[in-house]
């Protein structure tokens, strides 16, 4: 597995314990967004959002250790009284500070709608390209990336990237920061080479930028990383070297009493380790244990897992050598040639995530072997790193330092020093998916329910990736993995109920026109050739009865695929019955395989890429629907971001369409729910009643995509899902229109009773005419809700509730004069 970083360049301590980080400040927001300012808003005199405070607040929360309880209540209520202030700049401090901490807390799927909530709400303040933005998506990508939601978390660190190389000077530690936290997400999906490539840049950064860089600390913890990776790639060598370098600096700057000293001392214990010279890996182990104790005490994982570490080394090494130190303390003078250590220590930006070492046994990495495994786990002893006097940003903490104009604010995403973030332990062994994957293990027998999407990554990582790297290693780099398309698991809406047809393990493979030329038809017959059976499930055949091979994971034409197949699954596994292929998944309709871009999107919607921005009747001929099943699903891989970027054009609706879907949804609202709904009851004609119901419901929940925005939300699937995708998008704390999915349903739920419940239908004999007044009662709520959400966007100024009257306003914001896009 791949080792964390002992210091991220980006948790900088100003007086207190706990590391900080950067995000959009609220006074560097505030004054970029300010051009974008009504001039009928608010005064700001009466905005009551004291952003200071509530940090304060949040501040004394962390130093009670009372996150876990409290910190998730008092962040929800000050983005309810931020947004109440209208003070966006406040509520984006508030975004990020939540980002940090459901991170931190590992709720990674609420954490979804506040990264995305965070990106439209700094767009919308008109941030996109300055610093503030750079600080979002940091903070943004690096949430993405806890959540093991790789491919958007390496989008948003590369536009991240982009944007600072613009903002910042070539020697600010920013981009030192930019490039260690890219080198983090390499390692952990085993880029090992392209993790070194970002570490040495943000060390050079790191050097070039310290006015003595023998005495820094963060060029120590520059070292540090680079070893480890080094450390992963069998580099013994220069993993000592670096290491060594490290403690010297922390020597040369007095630097040994800092917490993070323990993070280099077992650094050193790892690489000893990898070297055999389990002496000197138990006397760093021993002094990195020392450290611990003293600064964090002994009843944490830290702790804990050290002390396991030392307890393999000592086995190694023998517990009786007279020449290593003793248990109870620490050497107070360095071995020959200087204590040397390091070690990627736990995730600045990340605190409870344990301290992984480099991989462990059985990870295909020869140096990792003969690293210690802690009692299992497979995890390093480091306590959580950062530099106590870096000025650099972290995208784990807040900044502390008060420039001019005020203090700066951002998010803490981490608070590394904090003791009750009870670190997370990293995957026992292997690439680092084993642990945290909910598959069942290999001959568990009956397979236990799975989504598709998981099973597919599992898939892909366990049988794909090696069969490509084996056999295609030129084209490893190019080969775009995932799956995305028609199938309820692309949706991750799929069930139990779901297994019964075209559901296996699968994914897609997505080639340029050039590459598919070159290997297409090759690289389609070795997909067909992998295993069909995987872990318990059997990928669909047109034959539901089609023999499959039990015994293993091995039946392949050849024999690379097969030593793949093996190392995935070495004992005999009952998978389950064949998932029948249903017509419309083969053929041309196929869903899994390899492809070129543009037909597998031309297959989904008719065009090899999105249509123009200045093309709007085509992007209005397709539907929503069509539009979900291309920019669903997960993207497992995409090295030449070729794949993401067709997606993205699709996602990427132009506003002008937007609006006009908006305005075509609001007139439908009216016709149908305000106007012809009770119309057709007084009429006594419920089927033209409950069809008013169907418009209206579809109309609405299309609306709360749209007001959402594709980007942000995605698009209103087909039917089946429909509400699966409204319930999950209503439930983020930051969804907008969030109430608008229950009244639809009560709706819904009460339509039989409204329609065809006649007079002396119901409790009491009143009929159906309770049902209808609810009914109104409902769909006025929502129309209500509606314009009060069009006035907070600027699209309307006035306060009509009946929706057709609001179309004219909305209408007024779109730019261009295509007829299409116009209702009048």
């Amino acid at each position: 597995m791949a080792a964390k970083h002992a210091h991220d360049f980006d948790a900088p301590q100003h007086g207190n314990a706990d590391d900080k980080c950067t995000t959009a400040t609220k006074n560097t927001a505030a004054t970029e967004s300010s051009a974008s300012d009504d001039a009928g808003d608010t005064d700001a005199s009466t905005r009551t959002f004291d952003v200071n405070g509530f940090l304060t607040g949040l501040d004394a929360i962390f130093a009670a250790h009372d996150a876990a309880e409290k910190a998730g209540p008092y962040l929800e209520q000050a983005a309810v009284d931020a947004e109440n202030a209208g003070d966006e700049a406040g509520l984006l401090t508030v975004l990020n500070e939540t980002m940090g901490f459901y991170r931190s807390q590992g709720r990674h799927e609420e954490n979804q709608w506040i990264v995305q909530r965070a990106i439209e709400l700094a767009l919308h303040m008109g941030l996109e390209g300055t610093e503030a933005w750079a600080t979002t998506l940091i903070n943004c990508a690096t949430a993405m990336r806890a959540a093991k939601r790789y491919d958007q978390s390496e989008d948003l660190y590369r536009q991240a990237l982009a944007c600072a190389e613009r903002n910042y000077d070539p020697t600010d530690r920013r981009l030192a920061a930019l490039h260690n936290n890219l080198s983090m997400l390499y390692s952990e999906t085993d880029r090992i080479d392209k993790a070194e490539a970002e570490l040495r840049e943000a060390l050079r950064i790191i050097e070039s930028s310290s006015v003595n860089p023998d005495a820094d600390i963060d060029v120590a913890s520059s070292h540090t990383n680079l070893a480890l990776v080094l450390l992963q790639e069998g580099k013994l060598e220069e993993a000592d070297r670096h290491a060594a370098k490290a403690l010297e600096i922390y020597a040369t700057g007095h630097l040994e009493h800092s917490a993070h000293y323990a993070s280099a001392l077992a650094g050193l214990a790892q690489v000893r380790y990898a070297e055999h010279r389990y002496a000197d890996a138990v006397a760093y182990y021993r002094r990195a244990l020392a450290v611990i104790e003293e600064c964090y005490g002994t009843d944490t994982d830290y702790y804990r897992i050290t002390e396991a570490n030392l307890k393999e080394a000592e086995t190694k090494a023998g517990a009786d050598d007279a020449s290593l130190p003793p248990a109870g303390g620490r050497w107070r003078e360095a071995p020959e040639g200087g204590q040397r250590t390091d070690v990627r220590a736990a995730d600045a930006d990340h605190p409870q995530s344990a301290p992984r070492t480099a991989p462990a046994s059985g990870s295909g990495n020869g140096a990792a072997s003969s690293l210690p495994p802690a009692s299992g786990s497979g995890n390093s002893s480091l306590p959580p790193s950062g530099s106590g006097n870096s000025p650099l940003p972290p995208a784990g903490g807040r900044w502390r330092e008060a420039p001019e104009g005020g203090q700066r604010t951002g998010a803490r995403t981490t608070n590394v020093d904090h003791p009750q973030s009870a670190p997370r332990t990293a995957p026992a062994s292997g690439s680092g998916n084993e642990a945290s994957s909910p598959l069942p293990p290999s001959g568990s027998g009956d397979a236990a329910p799975i989504s598709g999407l998981k099973l597919a990554k599992a898939y892909w990582e366990e049988i794909g990736r090696p069969m490509v790297r084996a056999k295609y290693p030129e084209y490893a780099d190019r080969i775009a993995a995932g799956l995305v398309g028609h199938g309820s698991e692309c949706y991750g809406f799929d069930d139990a109920y779901s297994h019964d047809h075209d559901f296996g393990p699968r994914f897609c493979l997505w080639l340029t026109d050039d590459d598919y030329a070159a290997i297409g038809a090759r690289l389609q017959a070795d997909y067909d050739a992998l295993p069909r059976d995987f872990r318990g499930y059997v990928r669909p055949s047109a034959t539901a009865d089609e023999p499959t091979d039990t015994t293993s994971a091995t039946a392949t034409s050849t024999t690379a695929t097969a030593d793949i197949a093996a190392t995935a699954q070495t004992t005999p596994t009952v998978p389950t019955a064949p998932s029948p292929l249903t017509p419309r998944a083969q053929g041309a309709f196929r869903r899994d395989g390899v492809f070129r871009i543009g037909d597998f999107f031309e297959s989904i919607t008719g065009y090899r890429k999105a249509p123009a921005a200045d093309a709007p009747h085509e992007w209005l001929m397709l539907d929503e629907a069509t539009l979900a099943a291309a920019t669903n699903g997960h993207v497992f891989a995409d090295p030449l971001g070729a794949f993401s970027e067709t997606r993205q054009g699709f996602k990427d609706m132009p506003e002008d369409v937007r609006l006009a879907l908006v305005s075509k949804r609001l007139g439908m609202i009216a016709q149908a729910g305000q106007y012809n709904l009770p119309r057709s009851l007084k009429r006594g004609d419920g089927a033209a009643a409950w069809l008013a119901i169907s418009e209206f419901v579809d109309a609405a929940a299309s609306l709360v995509f749209l007001v959402n925005k594709p980007m942000i939300a995605g698009y209103l699937p087909y039917y089946k899902w429909r509400f699966a995708a409204l319930r999950k998008l209503s439930g983020g704390m930051f969804a907008r229109l969030g109430d608008v999915c229950g009244k639809l349903e009560s709706v819904m739920r009460l339509a039989s009773a409204a329609c065809y419940g006649g007079a002396g239908f119901g409790e009491g004999g009143k009929g159906s005419a309770p049902a209808a007044e609810t009914i109104g009662r409902l769909v006025e709520e929502v129309a209500a809700s509606i314009v009060k959400e069009l006035r907070r966007d600027g699209l309307t100024r006035s306060d009509e509730t009946f929706l057709e009257w609001q179309r004219p306003y909305v209408e007024e914001h779109i730019a261009s004069d295509a007829a299409c896009l116009h209702s009048l």
